[in-house]
């Protein structure tokens, strides 16, 4: 398995069908708040549902497309960050992220966004990063702020988030 320590508390790991069931209890506990800013959480009804995820998750990544890591606090599954998108004609990779609520303020995000950039920079030789936030979600905004990110825009009617339809703002990091 693929992990990547990025310091004594937090590591990345690629994605694995072992992970299934620990997704599958955050999202139980957290459903609500988790479909505050995703739309997938909804729909997340068992655990076949997320080794469908993983297993399209590691097709993707087979193919060069994507990289869905986990997120691991003390080697306790905590979330999920991805290359939602690997553009190797235009250098750019697209992170997406989701933290369980009880690990939020503990940096775990930002360092695990930080590993990401890392990888997409030294590792796949790409040029840019970009993040997509709902506008109303201050949190992954300023997360993206704190990271030196640069707010490119705004695109307005960009998701539909179980019912309510949100724009998005678009943040970018230049290698």
């Amino acid at each position: 398995m693929f992990v990547r320590h990025l310091d004594g508390n937090v590591s990345l790991a690629l994605i694995q069908a072992s992970f299934a069931a620990r997704y599958y209890q955050i999202v139980c506990r957290e459903r609500e708040y988790l479909s505050q800013w995703l739309a997938w959480p909804e729909h997340a009804n068992g655990e076949a549902f997320f080794e469908t995820f993983i297993k399209g998750a590691l097709r993707d990544y087979a193919e060069g497309k994507s990289m869905t890591c986990t997120m691991l606090y003390r080697g306790d599954i905590v979330g999920n960050i991805s290359f939602n998108t690997i553009d190797r004609e235009l250098k750019k990779v697209e992170i997406g992220y989701w933290l369980s609520k009880d690990f939020q303020g503990k940096g775990i995000a930002s360092r695990c966004v930080t590993g990401m950039v890392a990888i997409a920079f030294d590792e796949l030789s790409m040029q840019k990063v970009e993040i997509s936030a709902a506008q109303g979600n201050t949190q992954s905004r300023a997360l993206c702020e704190r990271l030196g990110f640069t707010l490119e825009g705004t695109i307005g009617n960009a998701e539909n988030l179980n019912g309510r339809i949100v724009d998005h703002a678009i943040y970018g990091l230049y290698k």
